[in-house]
């Protein structure tokens, strides 16, 4: 298999440049998740890393490779397809500016 040095960022791994293996399509995984065994013997916390793109070329755009973001709310991040109809994700009681789907800001109506 095939593999490519990654520099990781944020987070405990930052700075650190670890070999990740490429998939089929050869790009490395979108998730990097690393399990971190807890001192006192209880389940292990997992570090959860998301890949960005590296830097793009001048004329073209191209991607220039990849590196790994930190996510501390990456565990409660489902990695599923984000559907146009499947509706917000997000708690509405957070945005005090959105109006429910239907209803509109008319009292007459």
């Amino acid at each position: 298999m095939k593999s490519q040095d990654t520099p990781f960022e944020g987070g405990p791994m930052d700075g650190r440049v670890l070999p990740v293996l490429l998939g089929i399509t050869g790009h490395p995984p979108k998730t990097y998740r690393i399990p971190v065994p807890a001192p006192d013997g209880g389940p292990p916390t997992v570090l959860v890393y998301r890949r960005v793109p590296r830097g793009q070329s001048g004329r073209l755009g191209l991607t220039q490779g990849w590196k790994y973001r930190y996510d501390p709310g990456g565990a409660a991040t489902a990695d599923r397809p984000r559907w146009p109809w499947s509706g917000r994700t997000s708690d509405p009681a957070a945005d005090p500016d959105a109006t429910p789907r239907g209803k509109s800001d008319d009292a007459d109506g």
